[in-house]
């Protein structure tokens, strides 16, 4: 989207014409748009009308109701904060007594309007005119919320901002692979975190794939996941840190729970009747063994991120199955056992072996009703397939974030 694009989106002609469109619906786009243009819509507004509708649409699992008011772009869209995450990154900053804070990259101001929405005030900057344009528009609610389209970096250096704090989510330039590196932010995580020698109270959005040895000393690293999708790490420094060093943030069916403690391996142990995959959270933030220390349960190798315990653990932390079969893996011995269980239905699991769910399924030749998990993994030393019962989802009293 570019700057003319941007301000024809935001003009009362566009918003009227948006708000009285039916909800979305991608069959019916074509028709909805001969329909304007039979109205004398001008082609261009047409097209931005029907894209903003339908990125209202695709918006609506991170933002829910509030999409319905909001303006986007795509990539803005495809970067923002989910609104359950921008609200406790602003808790945090109102938890700290912090009145007035710097978002360095706003994008189309999702945190940005959480904070404003706890009546924080923030300065708001974006480099990209358009999305500059788009992220007034959804802030335009919080008279104590300004956008400023300008380098927040260059601005900063001038000395030209009052600000209590400063927040961060960095576009990422170059991912290497799945693994992000300093190099890869713009601004350079380096950067934003030498700014703590003016604002102690820095927080930093970055990829959860950045590598732990990337994660500056004497912060807290929280690897937070929605509803089992690992979605970012936060950096928090100063009073916006509530501990120094690791956390995994769980949000699931709404509720949030926390869990910290210091990286130590677990302690390895025979298979039980119970086989637990840690939340992937829990997993990038290294808490694997602690997480089993907690619970009572055991790592069934060491390198590998499965758990198992004698008894059915409640834990938001982990997902539980019931261990019907502990198999060599070898595709014929699957195979055969699913077929003496009537189980034509699998979902297959792996981890820490090389077959692909993908290549194996034709292989087993599936017959029958019954459903069931295959679980293709090490244990100790040797590859195995485990049957399994997914156990229904349980949880326990969240712990303060």
């Amino acid at each position: 989207m570019d700057a003319d694009t941007a301000r024809l989106a935001t003009s009362p002609t566009a918003l009227a014409l948006l708000d009285a469109l039916p909800p979305y619906a991608a069959s019916e786009s074509l028709s909805r748009a001969e329909h304007l243009r039979a109205q004398g819509v001008a082609p261009e507004l047409v097209s931005i009308v029907l894209t903003q509708a339908r990125l209202r649409a695709a918006a609506e699992p991170k933002f829910g109701d509030f999409a319905r008011g909001m303006l986007f772009t795509q990539e803005g869209l495809e970067q923002a904060t989910r609104l359950t995450v921008a609200a406790l990154h602003a808790q945090r900053y109102r938890d700290a007594g912090i009145a007035r804070i710097a978002d360095l990259t706003c994008g189309i101001g999702a945190d940005a309007m959480a904070a404003a929405t706890l009546g924080i005030g923030v300065i708001a900057f974006e480099l990209d005119e358009a999305t500059a344009h788009i992220a007034d528009f959804n802030l335009r609610h919080w008279d104590h919320a300004r956008v400023v389209h300008a380098d927040a970096m260059a601005t900063l250096a001038a000395g030209d901002v009052d600000v209590d704090a400063i927040f961060a989510d960095p576009a990422r330039r170059d991912a290497r692979g799945r693994r992000h590196h300093i190099a890869d932010y713009s601004p350079p995580l380096d950067d934003v975190f030498a700014l703590r020698s003016r604002w102690p109270e820095v927080g930093l959005k970055v990829g959860p794939a950045l590598p732990h040895e990337a994660v500056p000393a004497g912060v807290e690293a929280q690897w937070v996941s929605v509803d089992g999708d690992v979605v970012e790490l936060g950096l928090w420094s100063g009073r916006l840190a509530r501990r120094a060093g690791h956390s995994a943030l769980v949000i699931a069916r709404g509720r949030a729970y926390v869990f910290d403690a210091d990286p130590v391996p677990g302690d390895v142990g025979t298979l039980g009747d119970y086989l637990y995959e840690p939340d992937g959270a829990v997993i990038r933030a290294g808490l694997v063994g602690p997480l089993a220390d907690e619970l009572g349960a055991r790592l069934i190798s060491p390198s590998i991120a499965y758990l198992t315990a004698d008894a059915d653990l409640a834990s938001p932390f982990v997902r539980g199955f019931r261990v019907l079969a502990n198999l060599p893996l070898k595709t014929k011995v699957i195979a055969g056992a699913l077929r003496e269980r009537g189980i034509g239905v699998v979902d297959i699991k792996k981890r820490g072996v090389d077959i692909t769910p993908e290549a194996l399924r034709p292989q087993l030749k599936l017959r029958g009703e019954e459903s069931a998990t295959v679980i293709l993994t090490r244990i100790g030393d040797q590859r195995r397939a485990l049957l399994a019962q997914p156990l229904a989802a349980s949880a326990q009293a969240p712990r303060s974030n």
